[in-house]
């Protein structure tokens, strides 16, 4: 393949978003932000996201590499800059403007409606 199509293929191709998700067991705040992250990347992300569960009750050691503090926590690997959330992901507005998808105020209509990567 040339580098010229190379670089077509790549400015054609959606974006695909790595999104690491840190729990500690099947606890109800787990669950809330597995549901939240799942619906978050369905509805505005159009499922060009992967998405990482990682258990720290059973692999603690990766919680090491991100230097995970609290639970449940979401690490955006990819697109660079990776970017950390904290918490169950139920404000959706807060986790889309700390992913970086939308602006502040994009989901009610304030400022910018549409995601920014798109």
């Amino acid at each position: 393949m040339s580098e010229d199509e190379m670089l077509d293929k790549e400015t054609t191709e959606p974006e695909v978003w790595l999104l690491r998700l840190y729990i500690a067991g099947q606890t109800p705040k787990s669950v809330r932000a597995i549901a939240n992250l799942r619906k978050i990347c369905e509805t505005h992300l159009e499922n060009r996201c992967q998405i990482e569960v990682v258990d720290l009750m059973e692999h603690p050691e990766i919680g090491r590499t991100d230097q995970i503090l609290a639970i449940p926590t979401l690490v955006r690997r990819l697109p660079e800059p990776i970017t950390k959330i904290i918490g169950d992901l139920s404000n959706t507005e807060r986790v889309l403007v700390g992913l970086d998808i939308i602006q502040i105020g994009g989901v009610d209509g304030n400022d910018a409606t549409d995601p920014i990567r798109k």
